[in-house]
């Protein structure tokens, strides 16, 4: 089913000054320095996933939640304000594929699935989005990542 996008933002944040896209000019390119199949690789999704158990999303919510690499898809929960999440709900690989990379880790794909994937919200203010970007770096790092893959919603 397509989802009315443009529309439905412009109706939810109406009240709102027009957005002010975030245009980055110095992101640095770091090409890849070894095989996929030799790298751990990490989980990244923007699709407002967190485990039964794990405090739920809020409005304008700037946290993350790391969620295990064994957690059973039954066990994982959505809140997002930006999509319907029925397809999600039904299957949650379309936007959070960690069975789809637990399948690349067994065959050998990649080199091994990253501890735990990391799942977050996009709020109104790209500014203050930005401000939990070094919070997850630092544990993509203590996690040993070499790579990620990212799933913007």
């Amino acid at each position: 089913m397509p989802i009315a996008y443009i529309q439905r933002t412009r109706e939810r944040y109406a009240e709102y000054p027009p957005y002010k896209w975030a245009v980055n000019t110095e992101a640095p390119w770091a090409p890849l320095g070894k095989p996929l199949k030799d790298c751990r690789l990490a989980l990244l999704s923007s699709g407002g996933f967190y485990v039964e158990g794990q405090e739920p999303f809020g409005e304008s919510d700037v946290s993350y939640r790391l969620i295990p690499k064994e957690t059973r898809l039954s066990d994982l929960r959505i809140y997002h304000h930006g999509y319907r999440d029925a397809d999600a709900d039904r299957d949650p690989n379309c936007v959070f594929p960690l069975d789809r990379l637990r399948e690349f880790e067994a065959a050998g794909v990649i080199g091994a699935l990253a501890d735990a994937a990391v799942s977050f919200v996009m709020t109104y203010s790209p500014r203050r989005d930005l401000e939990r970007g070094p919070k997850i770096a630092a544990e993509l790092q203590r996690m040993r990542v070499d790579a990620a893959l990212c799933v913007p919603v």
